[in-house]
């Protein structure tokens, strides 16, 4: 049996392996290949995740890697797809290029509704898919519908338990059964790569005054994790620089003297320098870790007394798998942003910041109203996605209900699909000859 899989990051890949060994793919008897991309905006000055010093752990499970990118080049992957009349043909040629002859038996790809995974379904035909989530996105909805072709191969959905009771809406309006992939496995995977990662990067750090580039800094510090969302066009370069200000005068004020900066692997370094200036105003150490070693390594190896960041699943990662401190900075900032409503990192935000205290520039740590999280996120998936989910309406009608439209809902959004609760009669009331008032004001002055 040959099985292929692709994986566009290390965390990604990770949870693959922690999957593998739990015998979700049964024996390994023949060829297990995978196929690896790297999608940042200029993908050849990333480094791909097969290049990143923790991946020599998981390497083993695998016979073969090849590169979706050098497949492709010169053409960007998220952005190439083949044109209808060109699928067979390339097909074909793909089989041929990774040896598979008529297989494989088996496709297991990340992200499905969008390339490059939805175009490597597209050319793989004629098998079985295993859908796997490397993250938050998998109890969000699916973003984009998918061709029959597609949807009626997927078997299974795998998941990390990230929010226990709280179950995926990704790909369940096809019939899709979701099955956990267990917090021990996944352990087991992340303490191999932390150590594969510690080993492969030691050395290449460099200590200076006020910053420093380090693999292994010491323990008892704070850790800022990067994201980067103005690549993504959801706030401007200059937000996105301020959110992290932010988070660094709140872990300052806090009293913690040294904080560690994990930027994204697709960010690259301009975050981490734009950062330094901040760091050297606070007399704040900064370090900066490898880009293409996990947080979750530095989790592991550091236990950061606070963990702070945006959105990133390693928020949740931190506090679910760690049981280290967590918080977020900017939450309502990105969902004001978001745009459209359907931006798949709609569902991730919104459970970070239901979930996590939210911290202030002055340290303050701000616990969030209680809320109904499954409840929410069902009536965010329903709003985001209403005609795949047609049977979410109730529970976003009960969910509005009992908690209002604020902070997560559009009002736009809300009245296009007849959510807007009544208005009060008494503010009905008024509300005509308060407009008529200020017509007849407008009129006069306009006279």
């Amino acid at each position: 049996m040959t099985q292929l899989f692709y994986a566009s990051t290390l965390f990604g890949a990770m949870t693959l392996a922690a999957a593998l060994d739990e015998g979700v793919f049964g024996a390994h008897e023949d060829r297990r290949i995978l196929l690896v991309s790297t999608n940042a905006a200029i993908p050849e000055i990333t480094p791909s995740l097969d290049r990143a010093p923790g991946f020599a752990a998981l390497r083993p499970r695998f016979d073969e890697v090849w590169s979706w990118n050098e497949i492709v080049a010169p053409l960007h992957p998220s952005d190439w797809k083949a044109r209808v009349v060109e699928v067979p043909m390339i097909g074909r040629l793909l089989r041929s290029h990774l040896s598979l002859d008529d297989g494989p038996d088996e496709l297991i790809v990340e992200s499905v509704a969008v390339p490059p995974a939805r175009t490597i379904a597209g050319l793989i035909r004629d098998c079985p898919i295993t859908v796997y989530s490397d993250g938050l996105m998998s109890y969000g909805p699916t973003r984009d519908p998918l061709p029959t072709e597609i949807a009626g191969r997927i078997t299974r959905l795998l998941h990390l338990d990230l929010v226990p009771g709280l179950s995926p809406l990704l790909l369940s309006e096809y019939g899709v059964p979701a099955r956990i992939i267990g917090d021990e496995a996944f352990l087991r995977v992340l303490t191999e790569v932390s150590a594969a990662s510690q080993t492969g990067a030691a050395g290449n750090g460099a200590s200076a005054n006020g910053t420093s580039e380090s693999s292994a800094p010491e323990s008892g510090r704070a850790m800022i994790l990067g994201q980067y969302l103005s690549a993504l066009d959801i706030v401007t370069p200059e937000e996105e620089t301020a959110l992290h200000a932010d988070m660094l005068r709140g872990l300052a004020a806090r009293g913690f003297g040294s904080v560690l900066f994990k930027p994204h692997p697709a960010a690259g370094r301009r975050h981490a320098r734009e950062l330094r200036a901040t760091a050297a105003e606070l007399g704040v150490r900064l370090d900066v870790a490898d880009g293409t070693v996990p947080a979750e390594s530095s989790f592991a190896a550091l236990r950061p007394e606070l963990v702070v960041g945006c959105f990133s699943t390693a928020l949740v990662t931190a506090r679910r798998h760690f049981g280290l401190p967590a918080a977020t900075v900017g939450g309502e900032l990105v969902l004001e942003r978001l745009a459209p409503y359907e931006n798949s990192n709609r569902i991730p935000v919104t459970i970070t910041d239901a979930l996590l205290p939210r911290l202030g520039t002055d340290g303050s740590l701000e616990e969030p109203p209680e809320a109904d999280l499954p409840g929410l996120v069902h009536a965010v998936g329903y709003c985001m996605q209403s005609d795949a989910y047609p049977d979410l309406r109730g529970t976003a009608e009960d969910y509005l209900s009992a908690h209002g439209p604020a902070r997560y809902f559009k009002r736009q959004r809300l009245s296009a699909l007849d959510l807007l609760p009544p208005t009060p009669p008494s503010l009905a009331a008024a509300v005509p000859g308060t407009l008529g008032r200020l017509r007849r004001r407008l009129s006069r002055a306009l006279s």
